[in-house]
């Protein structure tokens, strides 16, 4: 984050210059692509962790009907 977004809150009694604007809102995109990368690799672990888990079920599966 710059140092803009640590120094400045939105308050009613003081509005941003345009360019306050400009980097507050250029943090919010570069958080909102960070935390939307963190969730996709939340999804991808555990999409392939229930990939894992359904391939395990079904050999067990397999080995009891062909016991």
């Amino acid at each position: 984050m710059t140092e803009i977004y640590r120094k400045y809150r939105l308050t009613s009694s003081e509005e941003p210059t345009d360019d306050m604007l400009h980097a507050l809102m250029e943090d919010v995109v570069v958080e909102a692509i960070k935390s939307s990368k963190r969730a996709e690799a939340v999804k991808a672990k555990m999409l392939a962790d229930a990939a894992k888990s359904i391939a395990i079920n079904r050999r067990k599966r397999n080995k009891i009907i062909h016991e």
